[in-house]
């Protein structure tokens, strides 16, 4: 299937944690001689991707001016620029959203995700817990716990063609509720807020509610790779990662 890419890339960091990157910019962060937007972008063209489109601002225009096919000015707000990515490009083609703080990408783990992705789903990709933590021993805290199963989520998104209109209100609200499971049960409505709350709301009860909510195929690809659910939010996340490398 050929995709049309987008990596957002306006986060911000500030004290410590922008001092020990050298920069305030969390996507330029650098690791293995790259930096995390680099990387990305080079998972992208080692997976056959021609046209990638990044959302910053303006070091983000100059780190990557010529490496991609466009850039789309920043907003203020994470889930503007949520929005602006969805539309970086048509929405006749399905579309590879990704954030920009996976140091661990690789081509390889974005590809294994993609082969396992049906035409006109959306999709994401789901680690089981084991599974990341063999991959990164002695990680800080990552992962959320649905039915007594815990998981983690990855970074990367399949928007399938024409869905965006969709898929867009939902998204915005998602972004901003995505790093706390309480918030997330609350986007699903009483029935599944419930389930929730007695431990009973999973992965499959997400699926379904999000077919239904959005009129499209969702899925959750498990057994995902774990280098596409290792992201970097905060400092201890990135001195893990560095002493990885």
């Amino acid at each position: 299937m050929k995709y049309s890419a987008v990596i957002t890339a306006g986060g911000r960091v500030d004290g410590e944690f922008a001092a020990v990157l050298g920069t305030p910019v969390k996507a330029l962060a650098p690791l293995r001689g790259k930096t995390f937007l680099h990387s990305t972008i080079d998972a992208l063209r080692e997976s056959g991707i021609e046209r990638i489109a990044v959302v910053g601002g303006a070091e983000v225009r100059e780190a990557c001016a010529g490496a991609v096919e466009r850039i789309v000015d920043e907003s203020a707000g994470g889930a503007e620029n949520l929005r602006r990515a969805l539309y970086a490009w048509d929405t006749q083609t399905p579309l590879l959203y990704l954030t920009s703080d996976m140091p661990f990408i690789t081509a390889a783990a974005l590809q294994a995700f993609l082969d396992r992705v049906p035409a006109d789903t959306l999709a994401l990709p789901l680690t089981e817990w084991n599974d990341f933590a063999r991959r990164f021993p002695g990680a800080p805290p990552f992962g959320i716990t649905l039915a007594g199963e815990k998981v983690v989520n990855g970074g990367v998104f399949v928007i399938p063609p024409c869905a965006h209109r969709r898929i867009e209100e939902f998204a915005m609200r998602f972004f901003d509720a995505r790093k706390s499971v309480w918030r997330m049960a609350r986007l699903t409505g009483p029935a599944l807020l419930l389930q929730f709350i007695f431990h009973r709301l999973g992965v499959a009860q997400l699926e379904s509610h999000a077919r239904r909510l959005l009129g499209i195929p969702a899925l959750a690809v498990r057994n995902a790779p774990a280098e596409l659910a290792y992201d970097v939010d905060v400092l201890e996340e990135y001195r893990y990662a560095a002493g990885q490398a």
